[in-house]
């Protein structure tokens, strides 16, 4: 048995390797790695964690498996080791094979949508979870994955200030050193609170390519952002100061929608008002309210807005994946001054 000592943000991590390659244990927690995620742990290269909401509860079968592996290509394609995560039979999995995305895929919503708040559960029961940004964020950084890309973050919902409904994605990226790659936030919620939020979080927000703060399908929210990122090398040197610092917190690295597949925003952005009039009519509350309503959208945009998320997720997969891949480099750098 193999003792590997791994740094991770301020504190040390240590990792038993098991004779099978399969299994780490961090402290009392049993992980499941896949073989190529460890390998790349182990030789500091490239790694990008993929949630798994996107597959089970994000579209139908089967184009959310077919949209799983392209992804995962495009990561490989980059210059990254993709690490979808999820929980199967009570065991967080951090990197899934094939038969893995396909069975997770055809479990759909039978599949527990998994926060933060749900692992014990998930775990304890022997249950199959779909981890959420929160839940993916705290398995990566378990490991020493500090780059995770996702299609977009939970907020604040509209009427937060009444209700107290805010994603535990915010408190995430306020407490666990992940960099988070996504197009910004969906119009259902409420963007400036979001990004009020985020701030007293202490959470460093950035945008690819433009100051402006992304809204999913859209390549604007018109609120404004001051730290702009104009490369992958930008976006690894803002991530490696993070942790170098200590500071403890997540990097939100927003990256608009692309061109091709903004002109429907519009389109998009129409329906989504219609959608959320819709559940407020039907009563429609709490965590029920965005998958109710993105089904909605699909249905009022004849599957244009699941177009433009499939075309996001994957604009998305390849900026993280090349900034995952500058900043392994820039570790190997920084491992090799400090001797």
């Amino acid at each position: 048995m193999l003792l590997l000592m791994l740094f991770s943000s301020s504190n040390f991590l240590f990792f038993f390797i098991t004779s099978d390659d399969q299994h780490w244990m961090a402290g009392r927690d049993h992980l499941k790695i896949a073989p190529d995620v460890r390998r790349a742990l182990l030789h500091g290269d490239a790694v990008v964690a993929l949630e798994s909401t996107i597959i089970s509860h994000g579209m139908p079968y089967p184009e959310n498996l077919q949209t799983a592996r392209e992804v995962e290509a495009i990561v490989r394609d980059n210059g990254a080791i993709p690490a979808t995560i999820a929980i199967l039979d009570g065991v967080p999995c951090i990197g899934l094979d094939d038969e893995q995305l396909e069975r997770l895929a055809k479990l759909g919503k039978k599949a527990q949508k998994t926060a933060r708040r749900d692992i014990p559960h998930i775990v304890a029961a022997h249950g199959n979870g779909a981890t959420t940004v929160s839940a993916t964020m705290f398995f990566a950084s378990k490991v020493g994955i500090h780059v995770f890309v996702t299609g977009g973050i939970g907020g604040v919902h509209r009427h937060g200030e009444q209700t107290m409904d805010i994603s535990s994605d915010l408190t995430e990226l306020g407490r666990t050193p992940v960099a988070v790659v996504s197009a910004g936030v969906k119009s259902i919620l409420d963007i400036p609170r979001t990004l009020e939020f985020l701030e007293t979080q202490g959470v460093t927000v950035a945008a690819y390519k433009t100051h402006e703060f992304p809204a999913f399908f859209t390549e604007s929210s018109g609120c404004k952002i001051p730290c702009r990122l104009d490369s992958p090398e930008d976006g690894a040197r803002l991530i490696h100061a993070n942790l170098n610092l200590g500071l403890g917190s997540g990097i939100l690295i927003a990256v608009p929608i692309s061109k091709d597949h903004s002109a429907s925003g519009y389109t998009i952005e129409s329906a989504i008002q219609k959608a959320l009039e819709e559940a407020k009519h039907k009563n429609v509350i709490g965590n029920a309210v965005t998958p109710f309503v993105l089904a909605r959208v699909n249905e009022l945009t004849g599957g244009a807005s699941l177009a433009a998320n499939i075309a996001l997720v994957k604009n998305n997969a390849l900026v993280g994946a090349k900034i995952a891949a500058v900043l392994a480099n820039l570790k190997r750098g920084f491992a090799r001054s400090a001797l």
